[in-house]
């Protein structure tokens, strides 16, 4: 599955496809989490609640996976890590080997 926005501007959102709402006790229907500008209070939580162990074993998996990638994606995705903790952001460029402010 993809996401948006994305760098590539591809696999968009195409409402044509989207479920039917769902009838419990009133009507239900998909969240949309556009409405919601916090993105960051709960990993950064989520973050903190991590042991140093974990934390770092965070920091090398996400380093793996997004090694290889082009290098403004790595750049928008420190900087999504600082805004949730800025230990989290700093211990992800560390992991790629990039001095990031």
């Amino acid at each position: 599955m993809g996401y948006e926005p994305n760098s590539y501007s591809e696999w968009q959102e195409q409402p044509s496809f989207s479920e039917p709402s769902l009838s419990i006790e009133g009507a239900a229907d998909h969240w949309n989490h556009r409405e919601d500008e916090d993105y960051y209070l709960q990993p950064g939580a989520l973050f903190r609640l991590m042991t140093p162990a974990q934390q770092k074993v965070l920091f090398e998996n996400t380093a793996r996976a997004i090694d290889g990638v082009p290098r403004a994606i790595q750049d928008r995705h420190i900087s999504n890590c600082l805004k949730a903790d800025p230990a989290y952001g700093k211990g992800v460029a560390d992991a790629l080997g990039i001095a990031f402010e």
